[in-house]
């Protein structure tokens, strides 16, 4: 493995960490009654909800530093999936005034984290490359 791949997992991880903890640094402030609602809508316990945080928060956190990395890396794709379902099913074959699918961040989002998942962290990370998990 060459210096340029590592670079280029740490710029894939800390643009996938960063923008995602953005979305959970607003939940914390505005919480997450939207998503209690959404889950409750569709038959799930609101309780649940709270589970955004660690797929917001916490596992963006981890893929930043590079440490579990590829579990949550997991963890954010499984958030990303549920916000399809919940949130984005209405626009999933919707293409934009522009000629672009208007769900194109969240399927950045989606994918960048399961490219994160398969790559792991690299070496310019704290849990280097020695962890299965990184």
């Amino acid at each position: 493995m060459t210096r340029s791949d590592d670079t280029g997992k740490l710029i894939l991880r800390l643009a996938l960490g960063i923008l995602i903890l953005l979305h959970g640094i607003a939940k914390l402030s505005s919480g997450v009654g939207f998503v209690s609602g959404m889950l409750a809508s569709h038959g799930l316990p609101s309780a649940l909800a709270y589970l955004v945080y660690v797929g917001e928060i916490v596992a963006p956190v981890l893929v930043i530093v590079g440490v579990f990395t590829r579990p949550a890396a997991l963890v954010i794709a499984i958030n990303m999936l549920f916000a399809f379902w919940l949130v984005h099913m209405k626009d999933l074959l919707v293409i934009g005034k522009t000629g672009g699918w208007a769900l194109e961040l969240q399927g950045i989002f989606l994918f960048t984290a399961i490219a994160v998942a398969f790559l792991g962290a690299g070496r310019l990370s704290l849990g280097g490359t020695s962890g299965k998990y990184n």
